[in-house]
């Protein structure tokens, strides 16, 4: 056999059948062709640039940029311990309590091992929002009702605020001003979104 420049070799094709008997498990006799080559390296696409794309919530953000119809229906992935964590740094130090009466400065005590176990919570299905405390504020001549919730409950909501935003964050870039109008324009857009075939 010649090895001609521009030409692949043929594959190594086992002639001798695998051993095994009844019950038994089989037994390669012959060597089998491999993969070789950039097995450890990545399925995904390159941009043009040539870089590599980015992973997590920037590939979710690029994905909703490239692709303005694209559905997401698997995003809980994306809410790990890092997530957490990074969403337990952005909530106030002293804000007010809820019903479970933790405060910020509590939770950071044994703060790895708490998010753990919500990751864990979370992940597997039994996470539970606790429900909120009421808490009355003075407005005018009354008082306003104001809910206050639990903060593993403000740590999740943070974690997938941030998830959603890496795709909506594209679609309202630039053009959201925040008045009634835009408010209205907006809610009939995501309801035409929603409603659109992927």
């Amino acid at each position: 056999m010649t090895h001609e420049p521009e030409k692949s070799d043929p594959s190594e094709v086992a002639k001798k059948p695998a051993n095994g008997g009844e019950g038994l498990p089989l037994e390669p006799a012959e060597r089998r062709e491999g993969a070789k080559g950039n097995t450890n390296k990545t399925h995904t696409r390159r941009t043009p640039s040539r870089e590599s794309v980015l992973p997590g919530l920037a590939r979710v953000r690029e994905r909703a940029r490239q692709q303005k119809k694209e559905r997401f229906t698997a995003l809980l992935h994306h809410v790990d311990i890092d997530l957490l964590r990074a969403a337990f740094s952005w909530l106030k130090r002293d804000a007010a309590p809820g019903v479970d009466g933790l405060t910020w400065r509590e939770y950071e005590q044994n703060l790895e091992a708490r998010l753990v176990d919500l990751h864990a919570r979370v992940h597997r299905g039994a996470y539970r929002a606790l429900p909120s405390r009421r808490k009355f504020i003075p407005k005018g001549t009354g008082h306003r009702p104001l809910g206050v919730a639990a903060l593993e409950d403000k740590i999740v909501q943070r974690a997938v605020v941030e998830v959603l935003n890496a795709i909506y964050e594209e679609d309202f870039l630039g053009s959201h001003t925040g008045s009634v109008r835009d408010a209205a324009s907006t809610m009939r857009w995501m309801r035409l979104r929603s409603e659109s075939p992927a």
